[in-house]
């Protein structure tokens, strides 16, 4: 059924996050919005299609968007060299330049580090090396990711934008900021909207001296 509530699009890996996922549609749904999440079976699926192109598709019809780079991929490759399903999302939110907000693990943040002190600074450079994974970070493309949501791939950083990322270690900075960032926005969309209701109305109620 539609809904006037503004839809927000997490996008994330699962497994082994389930708990802070459930918490967090908990606390986003109840600031007011319509939370499309994967997990919570909340993410429109169109059965005549791939499940990669629904999620390209629910991305392009989102208002927000929500990523959160967890030390886990992903699922959705057809193949090791293919990207993960949240790896496109993020892709697709960035070409369709979608309001976004970004969190990143320390791990994903600290792997990238040790490898660009260790001469392996570009995605290219990392390509070279293989990685046996482990849940404590499993695959070398997370950093990629990162990289793309810094808009690493803009020279100057006065030219980047939306290229904010937060790194997080547990699961309560994960909920806290979810909470300040979009409580605030929706405290500033109300204050817009009723500041065009007033203006609206202010603009009815004022004739131009020439009407009768």
């Amino acid at each position: 059924m539609p809904t006037s509530k503004p839809i927000l699009l997490v996008s994330s890996a699962v497994f082994g996050y389930e708990e802070l996922l459930d918490r967090l549609y908990a606390i986003l749904d109840k600031l007011g919005f319509e939370v499309w999440m994967s997990h919570k079976g909340t993410l429109p699926i169109d059965p005549n299609i791939s499940a990669l192109e629904s999620c390209r598709k629910a991305v392009a019809r989102c208002d927000y968007f929500l990523s959160i780079i967890l030390p886990r991929y992903g699922s959705g490759r057809e193949g090791d060299t293919e990207e993960s399903i949240t790896h496109q999302e993020l892709r697709e939110a960035i070409r369709l330049k979608k309001p976004r907000w970004v969190l990143a693990h320390d791990h994903v943040v600290f792997a990238r580090g040790l490898l660009r002190s260790l001469g392996f600074k570009t995605a290219e450079d990392r390509k070279s090396l293989t990685l046996k994974g482990t849940p404590i970070f499993d695959d070398l493309r997370l950093i990629d990711m990162y990289e793309l949501a810094s808009r690493n791939d803009i020279l100057l950083l006065k030219d980047r934008q939306g290229n904010w990322v937060q790194q997080f270690s547990t699961d309560g900075e994960v909920l806290l900021f979810a909470s300040s960032q979009f409580q605030r926005f929706q405290e500033a969309e109300a204050f817009v909207k009723e500041s065009l209701g007033k203006a609206s109305r202010l603009k009815k109620a004022i004739k131009p001296s020439s009407a009768k």
